[in-house]
C-alpha cells in the first residue's frame, strides 16, 4: 500500500489521514508561514504556479513555462553531451584495448546489469525519498566516475578491467538514477505539460546524441580519448547547479506510523503493472525491442569499424547521423498534444525493423549514415511515446516503481541484447546482427497489434 503524503499541490483539497493509494491529485496540506517560503516549500503546483512567466506557451513549449524544468532541462542538455562523448569513447577505447567485438558487449552488459538487477529498488527509493537530493547524489557519483576514467586514460594506465569496473559502477548509479529523473518531471511540471516535458527532454537527449559523438569522433581523432571523458566530468556540474537551484522537490515525504515496509511497496508497484493491460503491453513491447533490435551501441562502431572502415571520424558521422533521426523524431513529438497515438507507436517499430533490415545489405557510408537516420527515428518515436502512455496511466504515489520497471526493461535488457549482438555480430557478421533484429522488429510490430486491440477493450 501507499502511505505516505508530500506537500500541498492543490490546498482546497487536502488529503484525508488514513487514506491508502491515493489518485494522481491527492495531497496533504500544511500552512505557509511568507510568501518565499510558500513558494520554496509548500507543493509543486504552488511552485509552479509562482513560476510560470514570460515563456511561450505554445504546444511546442508549454512545459519550458516552468522555472524549475527550465533550469533542469538546460543543465540535463549540458550534461548529456558530455554523457555521450564518453558512450562513445568509451566504445572505441574498448576496441583500441581489445581489438574484440564480443568484450565490447561485455563492457555494454556490465554498464547496464545493474539496472535490470537494482533498478527495482531504486523506483520504490525514489517513491520513498525527495527525487531532488537523490539526483543531487547520483549526477555527483557520475561525475566522480567519469573523472576516474579520464585520469586513467590520460596516465596511459588504463586497462580493460578497470573499464570494466567503472562500468558496473556506473551501472549501480543509474539503478537510482533513471527512475528517479523520470518521476522528477511531473513535479516540475505537472500533469497538465508532462507530455510535452517527456518529449523536450527526449529532444535534448537526441541533440546531445547528435553533438556528443560528433564531438567525440572529433576528439579521438584530433588530441585522444582522455579529453572526452575529461569533458564528461566538467559537464556535470550544470545539472548539478540546477538541482541545487531548483525550488519544487524540497518538501520532506512524511510516512505514516503504518506505512507499508519497503518490500510492499515494491510488491505494490508490480501489482500495478502486471493488473494494468495498458501498461503491460507497452512493458512487454519495451523488453522485447530492447534486448533484440536496440542495439546500436556494439553494432554501430563494429559497422564503422569492420564493414564501412571508415575510423573514429566515420564511427562519430555514423553516430550522428542515428542522433540526428532521434532528434527529428522529438522535436515531432513536441508538437503532439496530451494523447500518444498507438498505431504511430506500432508504427515506429515496424519502421525500425524495416531499416535495420535495410543496413543488413548496406556497403557504403553515406547510405548507411541515410538508414541510421531512419533507424534513430524510429527508435525515439518508439521510445518516447511508450515512456508518455507509461507516464500518463501512473498515479503520482507510484511513479517512481513503474517508472523503475520501465528503466528494468528498457535500459536492464540492454546486457543480454549486447552481449546477443556482439555475438552474432562476431560469428556472422555485423549485417547478420542487423537483419535479426530487423526481423525480430517486424514479428514485434504485427503481433502487437491484436493485443493493442484486446487491451484497449479491457481499459
Amino acid at each position: 500500500m501507499v502511505a505516505e503524503r508530500r506537500e500541498p499541490e492543490e490546498p482546497r483539497r487536502p488529503r484525508r489521514p488514513g487514506r491508502k493509494s491515493p489518485p494522481p491529485d491527492a495531497t496533504s496540506s500544511t500552512s505557509p508561514v511568507t510568501p518565499a517560503e510558500e513558494v520554496g516549500s509548500q507543493g509543486s503546483s504552488t511552485t509552479m504556479e509562482h513560476q510560470r512567466r514570460r515563456v511561450p506557451s505554445g504546444r511546442g513549449f508549454g512545459a519550458l513555462r516552468y522555472r524549475d524544468f527550465r533550469l533542469f532541462w538546460i543543465g540535463q542538455a549540458v550534461s548529456l553531451i558530455g554523457t555521450w562523448m564518453q558512450s562513445v569513447s568509451q566504445a572505441w577505447l574498448v576496441l583500441v584495448l581489445t581489438d574484440s567485438a564480443f568484450l565490447l558487449g561485455v563492457v555494454g552488459a556490465l554498464q547496464f546489469l545493474p539496472v535490470l538487477v537494482f533498478s527495482l529498488l531504486g523506483g520504490v527509493i525514489a517513491d520513498r525519498l525527495p527525487k531532488r537530493r537523490i539526483l543531487l547524489a547520483t549526477q555527483s557519483s557520475a561525475m566522480v566516475l567519469a573523472l576516474v576514467l579520464a585520469v586513467l586514460t590520460a596516465t596511459n594506465t588504463v586497462q580493460i578491467g578497470q573499464v570494466m569496473v567503472l562500468a558496473l559502477l556506473l551501472g549501480i548509479v543509474n539503478s537510482v538514477d533513471m527512475p528517479a529523473r523520470q518521476a522528477f518531471v511531473v513535479e516540475l511540471v505537472g500533469r497538465e505539460h508532462l507530455s510535452n516535458a517527456i518529449a523536450l527532454n527526449s529532444a535534448i537527449f537526441n541533440a546531445a546524441r547528435l553533438i556528443g559523438p560528433a564531438a567525440a569522433g572529433l576528439a579521438i581523432g584530433w588530441i585522444g580519448i582522455a579529453p572526452a571523458f575529461f569533458l564528461n566530468s566538467i559537464s556535470f556540474l550544470p545539472v548539478i547547479a540546477s538541482l541545487l537551484a531548483i525550488r519544487a522537490g524540497r518538501e520532506r515525504v512524511l510516512r505514516t506510523a503504518d506505512a507499508a515496509s519497503f518490500w510492499e511497496d515494491l510488491r505494490e508497484g508490480l501489482r500495478y503493472v502486471a493488473s494494468t493491460p495498458t501498461v503491460r503491453l507497452v512493458v512487454i513491447l519495451v523488453a522485447v525491442l530492447g534486448t533484440f533490435a536496440m542495439n546500436m551501441s556494439v553494432l554501430v562502431p563494429l559497422l564503422a569499424r569492420d564493414l564501412l572502415q571508415v575510423g573514429a571520424t566515420g564511427f562519430g558521422f555514423l553516430t550522428s547521423s542515428l542522433g540526428g533521426g532521434s532528434l527529428l523524431a522529438a522535436l515531432l513529438l513536441t508538437t503532439m498534444g496530451q494523447g500518444p497515438r498507438r498505431r504511430l507507436l506500432l508504427g515506429a517499430i515496424g519502421a525500425l525493423g524495416l531499416f535495420q533490415v535495410a543496413l543488413a545489405g548496406v556497403q557504403e557510408a553515406i547510405p548507411a549514415a541515410i538508414l541510421l537516420t531512419g533507424v534513430g527515428f524510429s527508435m525515439v518515436l518508439f521510445t518516447t511515446l511508450a515512456n508518455m502512455v507509461l507516464q500518463m496511466s501512473t498515479p503520482d504515489a507510484l511513479r517512481g516503481r513503474v517508472m523503475s520497471v520501465f528503466a528494468m526493461v528498457f535500459a536492464g535488457t540492454t546486457p543480454f541484447g549486447n552481449l546477443f549482438a556482439g555475438w552474432l555480430a562476431q560469428g556472422w557478421g555485423v549485417g547478420a546482427a542487423f537483419l535479426v533484429g530487423g526481423l525480430i522488429s517486424l514479428a514485434a510490430a504485427i503481433m502487437g497489434y491484436p493485443i493493442s486491440q484486446r487491451a484497449l477493450r479491457r481499459r
